[in-house]
């Protein structure tokens, strides 16, 4: 039997997450569980939390990936952390708008040169692998100048 009010703590507590931000279902799972919530309370009080369209692993995911394609991330890296949080809904990879998104990444760290040598070309690409973008995309923003923007 569930003690009803250790179920209301932990509705307090996961309202107060969900407050400052976004959560998935797993992350706030977590969360509760280092609280010392028993996995019972916890279950219920997502199930509530989703029924109430308090927490939607839907919108997490909408709200996630713009906040990591703003900060600069590819569509492989941002799929891996949602993999990390439990959201198995995909990043559309082949976008043509990460093309554009790796150059301007590219461009913030290096400036409009394009890489002049095998070295500085290889820097680059690291960068923008470490970032998450694919082989394509990359190539992309490596060749892509000032003068194509035009």
């Amino acid at each position: 039997m569930i003690d009803p009010a250790s179920l209301t703590q932990a509705r307090h507590s996961a309202i107060d997450y969900l407050s400052r931000r976004e959560h998935a279902s797993l992350e706030l799972c977590h969360k509760l569980k280092r609280k010392g919530f028993e996995e019972s309370v916890i279950n219920r009080v997502l199930l509530q939390l989703q029924a109430d369209n308090l927490l939607s692993d839907e919108r997490f995911f909408e709200c996630y990936v713009r906040m990591r394609t703003n900060k600069g991330f590819g569509p492989l890296r941002i799929q891996q952390e949602l993999r990390e949080r439990g959201i198995t809904q995909a990043v559309e990879i082949n976008d043509d708008a990460w093309n554009t998104r790796a150059y301007q990444a590219r461009k913030k760290r290096f400036g409009q040169a394009v890489p002049q040598d095998r070295r500085e070309f290889s820097k680059y690409m690291r960068f923008l692998q470490s970032r998450g973008f694919t082989t394509s995309q990359i190539q992309n923003a490596l060749s892509f100048s000032e003068n194509d923007e035009e």
